[in-house]
């Protein structure tokens, strides 16, 4: 039952910080959604603070499970598994539930660097490079960590376009120039290096 009570509150805390903000999701409405009490909420997580980085935390895993899987099922080659980030992408922001990305929203919330809310996000965007990069070499992209550099650059980008206006078909031309960054790095293209 613990372990039980201890994730309801988390769920129910992820789905309000990602609906609501993090901010503006005070304590009190944390644990009348999920039907606790502060002295309960505070045993598990004894801070907000600390809620709050078990969110992203809990949300990092799920989504890079997610999204890895979803690029795995449309591609095999390394190069169109580039490609695939913004298809993924562009059905996710298609969903009625769309708000953006949780990370940039909370590193938007906490915007200094030395904050562990914005820590914890800088941390997922550059696993995510890494993916990315990884990718690209797989790919024998030329200059693999820059081209990742470019991607997450549209992608990030992408997901703040549609965030600020819906059906914005942001992830169609972010979509477009990372075919044209991802085949001149596969020709070894010099000036990716920049």
């Amino acid at each position: 039952m613990t372990r039980n009570l201890k994730e309801q509150i988390l769920k129910t805390a992820s789905e309000l910080f990602y609906s609501q903000g993090i901010k503006a999701t005070g304590v009190d409405a944390i644990v009348k959604a999920a039907g606790t009490t502060k002295m309960t909420l505070y045993k598990y997580y004894p801070s907000k603070e600390d809620l709050v980085i078990a969110y992203l935390r809990r949300r990092d895993v799920d989504f890079t499970q997610w999204f890895v899987a979803q690029i795995d099922d449309r591609a095999a080659h390394p190069r169109d598994k580039l490609v695939a980030i913004f298809d993924v992408i562009g059905e996710w922001m298609q969903k009625p539930e769309f708000r953006g990305c949780a990370f940039i929203n909370a590193s938007a919330e906490f915007p200094l660097e030395d904050n562990p809310v914005h820590r914890v996000s800088a941390e997922f965007y550059d696993k995510f490079r890494g993916y990315i990069a990884e990718l690209a070499r797989s790919a024998d992209a030329a200059h693999p960590d820059a081209l990742a550099q470019q991607l997450a650059l549209l992608f990030a980008g992408a997901i703040v376009s549609e965030q600020m206006k819906q059906n914005s078909d942001a992830i169609v031309t972010a979509r477009a120039a990372a075919e044209i960054l991802i085949d001149l790095a596969l020709r070894g293209h010099p000036e990716l290096s920049r």
